[in-house]
C-alpha cells in the first residue's frame, strides 16, 4: 500500500469523525450554543379549579321508626320508591292498641250511662225541692253526682281519643316528600320504637359535604371579600359537582356553612354546599367531587412542557443574561386545561424561560434565544 492511499484513508476517517456534533476530531465535546424557543412571561387572568372529594346527603335523612310495638302487617313501598308526605309506608299489627281502644270505648259507654242516670235523678228531685217536699241538700247531692258523672265521661272520652291516636300509629307514614332507603324488616317481623324500619331522604334539595385542610381554608378565605367568615362564605363562587362517572352535574351549588371546629384527627374543616335537585337525579349517599373556582387577575402562566420535576420539586430553565439557561425552582398550581401551570413562586413577569427542548439542557447551559 503506497503512502498516498494511507493519507487518503486517514483523511476519510477524520471526516467521518467530524460528522458527529458531540465531539470534534480530537474527541472534545462540542460546546457550540444551540437555539431554543423561549417565552417572556407576563401577568394574565386565569380561572383555577380546586377539587375535593364529596358526599351527597338528602336535605332531610329521616329515620322511620314505629311508635308502638307490634308485627309488620303490610309493606306498601319498596326500596328506592319516591313517596309523598303523609303516604302510608307500613302497617303495624298491634293487638294491645286495639284492646286499648275497645276498653276506652267501653269506659265511655259506662260513663255515658252514669251521666244519664244522674241527670234523671236531678230532673226528678228538682221539682220536689222547688215545692219544698225534699230538702235542697238532697237536690244538691244529686246535682253534684251529675257533675261528677260528666267529668268521668269527659275523662273517658279523652282516654278513648288517646287510644285511637295510638291505634293510628299502626299506619306508619312518611313525614316528608322523598326517596325510601333500605328496608331491613319484612312481613311478620316484631318491631318496636328502637327499630328503624327505613329512611326517607328528602332530595328536592341536597347537601354536599366536603373537607378542606387548614392551610387551604386560610388560602380560600383570604382571597374573598368580607370582614367576617360569614361574609366571606357568601362570596365563595358557585361550586360544581363532578359525579362519580365524571359527568358534571347541570346545576351549580352554593357553599352555605363551614364547621366552626376543625377535626383534630384529620386537621380539616367540613364545608356544606346546597344543590337543587328538582329532577331527583342526586340520591343520598352518592359520592363525587366538588370543584371550587378561583379567579386570579394577575397570574404567571407557563406551559407544562417548559417544566420538569426532580425529587418531587418542579423546575424550569430561566434565561439569564440572554444567553444562559439556569435551573430555577418554582411552586405551581395546575390549570384546569391540564396544559399549563400557574407559578406562585420562583418566577416574575418579564422573566424569560425556555419552552421547548429542555430535556437536552443542563444547569447553566449557554444557549441562543431563537428569534
Amino acid at each position: 500500500m503506497d503512502l498516498k492511499k494511507i493519507v487518503l484513508g486517514a483523511s476519510a476517517l477524520l471526516v467521518m469523525a467530524s460528522c458527529g456534533n458531540s465531539k470534534n476530531p480530537f474527541g472534545e465535546t462540542d460546546t457550540t450554543p444551540k437555539e431554543y424557543d423561549t417565552k417572556v412571561l407576563s401577568e394574565e387572568p386565569v380561572e383555577l379549579q380546586t377539587v375535593y372529594p364529596a358526599t351527597v346527603k338528602g336535605q332531610e335523612d329521616i329515620e322511620i321508626r314505629p311508635r308502638i310495638d307490634g308485627f309488620i302487617d303490610a309493606i306498601y313501598v319498596d326500596e328506592g320508591s319516591v313517596v309523598r308526605k303523609g303516604q302510608t309506608l307500613f302497617k303495624i299489627n298491634s293487638p294491645s292498641a286495639v284492646q286499648s281502644v275497645n276498653t276506652a270505648e267501653a269506659a265511655v259507654n259506662s260513663a255515658q250511662a252514669q251521666v244519664e242516670t244522674a241527670k234523671l235523678n236531678v230532673d226528678r228531685i228538682k221539682p220536689l225541692a222547688d215545692k219544698g217536699i225534699v230538702s235542697t241538700v238532697q237536690l244538691a247531692t244529686y246535682q253534684n253526682a251529675y257533675t261528677s258523672s260528666m267529668a268521668t265521661l269527659n275523662q273517658a272520652k279523652a282516654t278513648l281519643q288517646n287510644a285511637k291516636a295510638t291505634l293510628s300509629w299502626t299506619n306508619v307514614t312518611s313525614p316528608v316528600d322523598g326517596v325510601v332507603g333500605s328496608i331491613p324488616f319484612r312481613l311478620g317481623s316484631l318491631v318496636n320504637s328502637s327499630n328503624t324500619l327505613t329512611t326517607v331522604s328528602s332530595t328536592k334539595n341536597v347537601f354536599v359535604y366536603f373537607s378542606v385542610n387548614e392551610k387551604e381554608l386560610v388560602t380560600l378565605l383570604e382571597g374573598l371579600e368580607g370582614n367576617t367568615q360569614a361574609e366571606k362564605i357568601k362570596n365563595i363562587p358557585d361550586v360544581t359537582l363532578i359525579m362519580a362517572d365524571k359527568t358534571v352535574y347541570s346545576e351549580k351549588g352554593k357553599v352555605k356553612t363551614i364547621t366552626g371546629q376543625a377535626n383534630v384527627s384529620t386537621g380539616t374543616v367540613t364545608f356544606r354546599a346546597d344543590f337543587p335537585n328538582k329532577d331527583g337525579l342526586l340520591r343520598s349517599g352518592f359520592s363525587g367531587n366538588i370543584s371550587i373556582p378561583k379567579y386570579m387577575k394577575k397570574a404567571i402562566i407557563v406551559p407544562q412542557a417548559a417544566t420538569f420535576s426532580k425529587q418531587n420539586k418542579y423546575l424550569t430553565y430561566k434565561v439569564v443574561s440572554d444567553t444562559i439557561a439556569v435551573q430555577t425552582l418554582i411552586s405551581i398550581i395546575p390549570t384546569p386545561d391540564g396544559k399549563s401551570y400557574v407559578v406562585t413562586e420562583g418566577l416574575s413577569a418579564g422573566d424569560r424561560i425556555v419552552t421547548d427542548g429542555i430535556a437536552t439542557l443542563s444547569d447553566s447551559t449557554r444557549i441562543i434565544v431563537k428569534k
